[in-house]
Order: C-alpha cells, then structure tokens, then sequence
C-alpha cells in the first residue's frame, strides 16, 4: 500500500502577497488615489487565509492504522451524508476493523491529514477482468471535506490509489460516480478517466443475495 509524505503549499506570504494586489490603491486621471474594486469579499479572504493557516499549508497521505477507523467512520458518514444516501449507512468500528486489519482484509485505505486532523480518505479493493486476465482495482470511496477540498487533496488521493494498481500490475483502475455529481464527473474526466455509459450497475443487497443464494440450495437439494 502507498504511502505519500507532506505536500507542500503555497506559503502564506506569498498568498497574502497575491491578495495585497487585489486591495492596493490605484490613480485615476486627476491623480486622485482612489480604492481599487475588489475581485472578492473580505470575509472570504479571511475564511481561505484562516483555512489556509489552519491546514499548515501541507498536507500527508498515509496508510491508515487501526486506532485511525473510529475517524474514517465519521469521514464515510460525511460522505453518505453528501450523497444522500444515509439511510443506507450500516458499517461500524468493529466492521471496518474486520474489513480492513482481519485475518483477511478485503480493502485497502489512504488518509488524508492538515495538521493532525483527518479531512479525506480513500477506500480500494482488488478485482479481476476474464477479458484482460489481470486483476484491476476499485476505488470504492473518495472523500476530502468541503472546507479542505479545491487544494489539491482529491487528486493527490486517487493518484496515490492509482500508483497501488501500477504497483500491483493492475489492468484497470474503476469506480462510479453518481450521474447528478457534475463536479465529480468533469473532475475524473480532466484525468483521463472515460464513463462507461453503455454499462448499468447491478446490485442485490444482504438480503436479496441471502434469498438468491436459498433458492439455489433448494434446487440443489431437490434434485438429489
């Protein structure tokens, strides 16, 4: 599994330098000094400059430990939140632990840190394509919290994920987005990623697949 140090930002002084050329004076004909228009609120200047201070200008990527899943829970809850689909939240500590640090973990995940503080993380696990005979990987999670993300966090994420498929010789590197996350879309379409509108995602839950896997054994059963 991947594992990225520190990333380094750009440095605070240079990013108050920037916002010093969108407040200085101007001169108009008469040589008046008069306020330059401002190309943005002054509140929102605070709130990225507090944002900015507050995430120490670098960020980490790391492995995630198993004293780390109690935050990673709150992360996917953030997420379900996000995408509506809370109702259908029922992972816990104990079955996060079990899935990724048990006898036999079936996933794999990266941790992204401001100054200590866990603002996004992604979630992965192998397959396999019959067509290309090589296993593949899915990303099946990727979350950076609203206030952290626009700063490089996300792509920095998936290309850790991606350099776990290379390293595994993987031959595909998949996930889904959903149709109404336009922002999400054009994101994965800016790294070269292709939707696959000719497939449709199939899924039966806990209980559909425990009826599915009843009625076989009943055939089994009858035709002893």
């Amino acid at each position: 599994m991947a594992s990225h140090g520190p990333v380094r930002r750009k440095s605070a002084s240079c990013w108050l330098t920037e916002l010093a050329v969108t407040s200085c004076l101007w001169h108009n004909r008469t040589g008046k000094a008069q306020p330059q228009p401002r190309l943005v609120s002054e509140a929102m200047l605070v709130e990225q400059f507090l944002l900015l201070v507050a995430c120490g200008m670098d960020f980490k990527i790391t492995q995630i430990t198993s004293a780390e899943v109690p935050e990673l829970l709150k992360l996917i809850r953030e997420l379900a939140r996000f995408e509506r689909l809370e109702h259908e939240m029922k992972a816990t500590v104990a079955s996060l632990r079990k899935a990724l640090f048990g006898p036999q973990p079936v996933a794999g995940t990266l941790l992204a840190r401001c100054e200590g503080k866990a603002v996004g993380y992604a979630i992965y696990f192998t397959t396999f394509s019959s067509f290309v005979g090589r296993p593949g990987l899915w990303l099946e999670d990727l979350y950076v919290r609203p206030r952290f993300r626009k700063r490089g966090i996300g792509r920095r994420l998936i290309e850790a994920v991606a350099g776990v498929a290379a390293q595994q010789n993987c031959g595909r590197f998949e996930w889904t987005a959903l149709n109404w996350n336009q922002n999400a879309l054009e994101f994965y379409r800016r790294l070269g990623a292709k939707a696959l509108d000719e497939w449709v995602l199939v899924r039966l839950d806990s209980r559909g697949l425990r009826r599915l896997a009843a009625m076989g054994h009943k055939r089994i059963r009858a035709a002893r």
